[in-house]
């Protein structure tokens, strides 16, 4: 059995990996903020990056996959990542790294696919492209890169964040002239445990099959949760459609764990 370690396993992402991954492999999660919950699991250990060096937890846990979905400081993160690739060079192990569709916003006119080039113009960006290209000169078992869009759910920050602004009457900003695609947690951390399972190699595209402008996504989704006008800002960064999409093409998963934009709309319901 695999042993799994969850890096940020008390964040979103994170936590929603752990309970699916936690029935199926000898699962462990990190978490940084005090918790008498995490605390109290024997399986979560507590692990400050900005101050602790991952090397101890690393050789006493002696994890054969490392999935990071950490968050916080960038300096720290990336220090934090080489400490794991030095770890699974030397060590039986993996590493899986939750990347995000900003490698590629300085690419405006078309969505970008799992060998494209990565060009970024922002500092997220260019902090995820420097960990990327780390992973890149590893052989091709030692790694995953995960290219991540916007990712949707019932209790997902993203949607919470609709909710709450319409309940107040502030306006949520959006970007008409953004074409995006998404994705839905629980769609999400499927395809993830597939990827472990089966032990795949290289990077992956995990969005929606279909795209749609950014604007219209936040408004679908703010009428399937009942709210039929919704107060939009409309930010008009271009005059022209700009694409910020990650959509597979070279590493396909199975139909039955690929994703449309209408399930991510239907998915952010709490039914």
């Amino acid at each position: 059995m695999e042993k799994v370690l969850i890096l940020g396993a008390s964040g979103f992402i994170g936590n929603a990996l752990y309970k699916e991954l936690c029935s199926y492999f000898d699962t462990y999660g990190t978490y940084h903020t005090n918790s008498d919950f995490f605390e109290a699991n024997h399986k979560f250990y507590e692990f400050d990056m900005e101050s602790e060096n991952i090397d101890i937890l690393l050789e006493n846990l002696r994890p054969t996959v490392i999935v990071s979905a950490l968050r916080g400081e960038f300096n720290a993160q990336v220090n934090t990542h080489f400490s794991i690739i030095d770890y699974i060079l030397r060590n039986n192990s993996k590493l899986l790294f939750i990347s995000s569709a900003n490698v590629f916003d300085a690419f405006t006119n078309y969505p970008s696919y799992e060998y494209d080039k990565t060009l970024s113009q922002s500092i997220y960006g260019r902090f995820k492209i420097k960990i990327e290209n780390a992973l890149l000169r590893l052989p091709n078992n030692k790694y995953n890169i995960l290219r991540l869009p916007m990712v949707f759910g019932a209790h997902s920050p993203r949607t919470l964040e609709i909710k709450n602004k319409i309940e107040f009457g502030e306006a949520i900003e959006v970007f008409p002239n953004v074409v995006v695609n998404a994705t839905d947690i629980t769609r999400l951390t499927q395809q993830i445990h597939y990827i472990i399972n089966r032990k795949k190699e290289g990077v992956f595209h995990l969005g929606s099959e279909d795209l749609t402008h950014q604007h219209d996504l936040v408004k679908d989704i703010a009428t399937a949760l009942g709210y039929k006008n919704p107060l939009l800002k409309q930010v008009y960064d271009s005059n022209y459609d700009r694409f910020l999409a990650v959509l597979p093409k070279d590493n396909l998963l199975p139909k039955n764990l690929r994703i449309s934009l209408q399930h991510v709309i239907n998915s952010s319901v709490v039914i």
